[in-house]
Formats: C-alpha cells, sequence, structure tokens
C-alpha cells in the first residue's frame, strides 16, 4: 500500500513557525480572559452521539464525524440492518460539550461560572480558506448570569483581546455586530409565520450576506411558505438605514410578538460596552444577524474584520440548552472565537514567520571535537538556558551555512561553531 505524505484533506501539518504564532495567540487569550476573571477547562474531544445530535448544533449536525461501535455493538448494529452503527462522535464545536460538563460537575462550580474552553472541534465541511476540517476554537462562557452583565462582560473581554492581537499588525478596526433572537422571532411572527416555521426561515435569512433578499426569497418560496408571510417578512429587512437602533427597527413589530424589556436591555449592552471599546472598534446593531445555531435564546453577537467575507467571532445567549442535561435551565451565554481565522488574518499582514525571541543560542559542535570540550559546552548551554535562554546543540553539518540559514528562520541569532583544538 502506498504511504501518503499529505495531510487528510482539511487538516494541517504545523510547522515550528507556525506552532509558535499559535502559541503566542492563545497565550494572549488565556492571559486577556484571565484578567476578566475566566478559569480554564477542558472537555474529551469525543462526546455521546445523542448529545451532539440533540438538534442544538444547527447546520453543524450534518458535519459530524462519527465514531463506529466497536466489537459485538458494531456486529449487533449491522446485524439489525437498520440501527444507528455510530455511538460517538468529535465535537463540531465546545458548547455542547460544556453544557455536558457543568450539569455533571455543577455542584463543584462556582456560581456564576466563567468558563474558558480552548481545543480543536471536527466538522465535515468544504475546506477553504481559514476553514478546516480540524481546528482550534477558543470559547468563554458565563453560565449562571440571567442578567446582561453577562453579554457585556462578554463583548468587551473579547473586543480587548482582539484589539491586543490585531495591535501586533497595525490593524485597529473591526465591527461588533449585535441583535437578539427574541427580535427575529417577533419579526417572523409580524409577517405571518408560524412558530414552527421560524428556524427554517431564519436558516434562509442567516444568509442574507451570501444571497440577498431575492436568494432568501427564492428559498422561501421553494420551501413552500405563503407568498405573504415571505413579503411582509422581507419587507422589514428591505433599505435599512445605517446604524439603524433596536427601538426603530422594532416600530413596526407588536408589542405582543416582542417580550417587555428586550429592545432595552439591547440598548443597554451598546450603552455600556461602547466606552471600553478601544479606538477603531466599534459595536453595531444588526437585525439581519442570526446566527446559525438553534439553542440561542437571546442576545447574539458577531465580529467581523473589512476586506474578510467571514467572521472572526460569534456568539450569543442560550438559556435552554443546559437543562436538556440537568433537567434544570441555567442561564448561559457564551462567546466563540475563530482562532484559525485570526491566525489566517495575521499571517496575511506579517512579513516574515513570527519569532517570540531574538537572543536564541546555537553552538555548532564539528564531530572531531573531544569529550571534555563538549562536556564544557553542555555546561555553559545549562547556564545560558538557567538565565532564560533557548539554547540547542548541534553536529555540525558540512553546508554549515545552510544549517545557519535555516536555524536563523528557527529565531536564533547567536551561533557558536566548535571546532576540534
Amino acid at each position: 500500500m502506498k504511504f501518503i505524505k499529505t495531510p487528510v484533506k482539511g487538516m494541517c501539518d504545523m510547522l515550528p513557525s507556525d506552532m509558535r504564532l499559535r502559541e503566542h495567540i492563545l497565550s494572549m487569550i488565556k492571559e486577556t480572559y484571565s484578567s476578566y476573571g475566566f478559569m480554564q477547562i477542558e472537555t474529551p474531544v469525543m462526546e455521546h452521539i445523542e448529545n451532539l445530535t440533540s438538534k442544538q448544533g444547527g447546520d453543524n449536525e450534518k458535519l459530524i464525524f462519527k465514531v463506529m461501535k466497536r466489537g459485538a455493538e458494531l456486529s449487533r448494529a449491522l446485524a439489525k440492518g437498520d440501527g444507528e452503527l455510530a455511538d460517538n462522535g468529535l465535537r463540531y464545536d465546545l458548547t455542547v460539550p460544556l453544557a455536558r460538563y457543568y450539569a455533571n460537575n455543577k455542584e463543584k462550580l462556582p456560581a456564576p461560572f466563567k468558563a474558558l474552553q480552548m481545543g480543536n472541534v471536527w466538522r465535515a465541511d468544504n475546506p477553504q480558506k481559514g476553514r478546516f476540517r480540524q481546528f482550534t476554537q477558543c470559547d468563554i462562557d458565563i453560565l449562571g448570569d440571567e442578567t446582561n452583565l453577562a453579554e457585556i462582560e462578554l463583548i468587551t473581554a473579547t473586543a480587548d483581546m482582539l484589539s491586543r492581537i490585531f495591535a501586533e499588525v497595525q490593524i485597529t478596526d473591526f465591527t461588533v455586530h449585535i441583535n437578539d433572537r427574541q427580535i427575529l422571532r417577533a419579526a417572523a411572527l409580524q409577517a405571518g409565520f408560524a412558530e414552527e416555521e421560524i428556524g427554517s426561515v431564519l436558516i434562509s435569512l442567516d444568509k442574507f450576506d451570501k444571497i440577498g433578499l431575492e436568494g432568501i426569497k427564492k428559498e422561501l418560496f421553494e420551501n413552500g411558505y405563503d407568498a405573504g408571510a415571505v413579503e411582509r417578512y422581507l419587507g422589514l429587512y428591505t433599505e435599512i438605514p445605517e446604524n439603524i437602533s433596536a427601538a426603530a427597527f422594532c416600530e413596526g413589530i407588536s408589542p405582543e410578538y416582542l417580550p417587555q424589556g428586550t429592545v432595552e436591555a439591547l440598548d443597554e449592552i451598546l450603552s455600556c460596552v461602547r466606552p471600553m471599546l478601544n479606538p477603531g472598534v466599534k459595536i453595531v446593531f444588526d437585525p439581519t444577524l442570526v446566527r446559525g445555531m438553534g439553542y440561542y435564546t437571546g442576545p447574539i453577537f458577531e465580529v467581523s474584520i473589512d476586506d474578510y467575507n467571514f467572521s472572526i467571532a460569534g456568539g450569543g445567549r442560550y438559556d435552554k440548552m443546559i437543562g436538556k442535561f440537568s433537567g434544570q435551565d441555567v442561564c448561559a451565554s457564551g462567546f466563540s472565537i475563530g482562532f484559525e481565522r485570526i491566525v489566517t488574518i495575521l499571517k496575511d499582514h506579517m512579513e516574515n514567520p513570527f519569532q517570540i525571541s531574538e537572543n536564541n543560542v546555537a553552538f555548532l559542535i564539528e564531530k572531531r571535537v573531544p569529550m571534555e570540550r563538549r562536556q564544557e559546552i553542555f555546561a555553559r548551554a545549562k547556564e545560558l538556558r538557567a538565565a532564560g535562554t533557548t539554547v540547542t546543540i548541534q553536529p555540525m553539518k558540512k553546508n554549515v551555512k545552510r544549517q545557519v540559514e535555516l536555524l536563523e528562520a528557527e529565531g536564533y541569532t547567536k551561533f557558536e561553531k566548535v571546532y576540534e583544538k
């Protein structure tokens, strides 16, 4: 069988320079979120298939990498012919695992609980720039806080973190978009859609940036929805003024469909977050923002950056998910950071490979150097490492010039060539 040296499609090998950049970004994420009181946790990469297919993950549930049953269980499932062959699956995000984690460990955790997760997730997606089948995700969540203080904290912390990271490549401008699922629901009800149709309608609206209003109309008609309801619904999203307020957008929506205080709570989030943003960062009400996950119940948010056709972070409130595991509803709100997309943007703006240290030392030892001399080098290297310097000791290659060039590319700036005396 031929050995295949390239990675599986949609998955990447990471070179040392890649890992330096990634670890540097992760350290800034940890440092920033820790300063806001978030505590790091970890969940398994594999989850029960029942949890992953609970209709809480939107379209991501179509992208699960399923793990087949094993041994006798697999044999029985195959013999039945119509049984489920998978009992587990690789997690497609970190939110569903967090819900299970909290339900299982809540008695040991503070309330409210501010969680930070970082780890790989998997989706059987169509790979493209900034989009992979295996990728790192970073999430922050606040569980047990029913007030909008949670949203204010999540958005402020994430904007602060992104400003710190992008400052290293002189990017200062990005936009936080915010909406509320209650407003989206009310708009659909106002147009005449039934409650059970709203989820499907929002899936179409979520494609606003890609297919526009005409594309949404075509899709809704193809799905068999009432023409009058479709026209009334899309009328709400036609010629929306720039910087429209939530109150202005909701003027035509009956109070019977919109829970009292929804608009005021959203305005409060906007008013509290704006003064805490760095220059160049904006937060705006965006009535077309949907977020595809079916578990959102309140405010939702997403971060975009000019010249890129993908979001770099997104999240929202999901007060009903954890109750599906614990039997009791728990208020929850979270933000997921598109780590791979951030890496892509930084690489686009970096002229040279990322270097953390500029004082790394390399000893290149010619093969005939006696043991006593080598021991001296080992002792010097130990002293330098104890002082915080990165030191590598390598045999000297015949093409020492090329060897030095490769080490320089890895951040080594000081070289000592050791020859036989």
